[in-house]
C-alpha cells in the first residue's frame, strides 16, 4: 500500500501558475514500478484524468491541459509534481494524486477570473 499526500493548491488568478506536489510513502517497490497520476474533480462533476507519468518519465496528458501543465517525478524523493501554467477558471477543482489503486486526500485549486 502507498500513502499519498498532495500539497501546493491554493487561490490563483486566471493566467497564473501553481505547482502541486504529491509525496508518496509506503511500499517503495510499488511506488517505483507504477505510474504516478493526477486527477481532478470539480463540484458536481466526475473525477477526470489530468496527467500521468511512468517510472521512466514518459508523460501523458488530457487534451484540456496539454501545453499548459507539466507532470514530473523525482524517484529519489518518491514525489510527483504538476506544474500548472496559464490557469483557467475551468481548471478549478480538487486535484488528486494516484499510484496504482491508492489515492491521496486531494488539494484544492481555485482560479479566479
Amino acid at each position: 500500500q502507498v500513502q499519498l499526500v498532495e500539497s501546493g493548491g491554493g487561490l490563483v488568478q486566471a493566467g497564473g501558475s501553481l505547482r502541486l506536489s504529491c509525496a508518496a510513502s509506503g511500499s517503495k517497490l510499488r511506488i517505483l514500478t507504477n505510474t504516478m497520476a493526477w486527477y481532478r474533480q470539480a463540484p458536481g462533476k466526475q473525477r477526470e484524468f489530468v496527467a500521468t507519468i511512468t517510472s521512466g518519465g514518459s508523460a501523458n496528458y488530457a487534451d484540456s491541459v496539454k501545453g499548459r501543465f507539466t507532470i514530473s517525478r523525482d524517484n529519489a524523493k518518491n514525489t510527483a509534481y504538476l506544474q500548472m501554467n496559464n490557469l483557467k477558471p475551468e481548471d478549478a477543482a480538487v486535484y488528486y494524486c494516484k499510484v496504482a489503486s491508492d489515492w491521496g486526500q486531494g488539494t484544492q485549486v481555485t482560479v479566479s477570473s
